[in-house]
């Protein structure tokens, strides 16, 4: 009870106050596997190097599923460690990344317009990270300056670096 089909990333998720399991279907096979995996399957139970949705590895049929006892067991499990608010494993000990300082060339720029300012001033830090790293990445002065001026007129338009691949609704 209360779990929610979504779709993530392409691919069936099922959330339960978070991320709890997903699937995704290939041509001859299927995986399946949970969001909290290596907390909700035992190692001995697991395919080796498992991961994501390679716990159980390449399904080809229902058989290569465990029973439908230890499924639902593994189902109660990862309801509960997001019941419990446990984070995976792969982002329990992520650690943030410090802000990145923009070059004084970077700043000046954006302040000489006011609209590219106020977007600039209201990204968050991965936003402001994504135009800093994209502009001090270029290897010759040209293209320093090209990368630049467009920083500059895709943030008077009000957008973020990766605007072109945001969903419109």
């Amino acid at each position: 009870p209360g779990v929610e089909e979504t779709i993530k990333w392409g691919l069936p998720h099922f959330q339960y106050k978070g991320n709890m399991c997903a699937m995704a279907a290939f041509k001859s096979h299927v995986k399946f596997g949970f969001w909290k995996g290596s907390l909700v399957i035992p190692a001995g139970h697991r395919v080796e190097n498992a991961s994501g949705m390679n716990a159980f590895g390449e399904l080809t049929s229902l058989k290569d599923l465990p029973p439908a006892r230890t499924l639902a067991a593994y189902l109660k499990r990862a309801a509960k460690l997001n019941d419990d608010g446990v984070k995976a494993p792969q982002f329990a000990n992520r650690k943030k990344r410090p802000a990145l300082k923009a070059p004084a060339y970077l700043t000046v720029a954006v302040k000489k317009d006011a609209r590219a300012l106020a977007t600039w001033r209201a990204l968050p830090p991965s936003g402001r990270r994504e135009y800093i790293e994209w502009v001090t990445g270029a290897k010759t002065p040209p293209t320093r300056q090209k990368r630049l001026a467009t920083t500059v007129a895709w943030l008077a338009e009000g957008k973020p670096y990766n605007w072109k691949y945001r969903r419109t609704r």
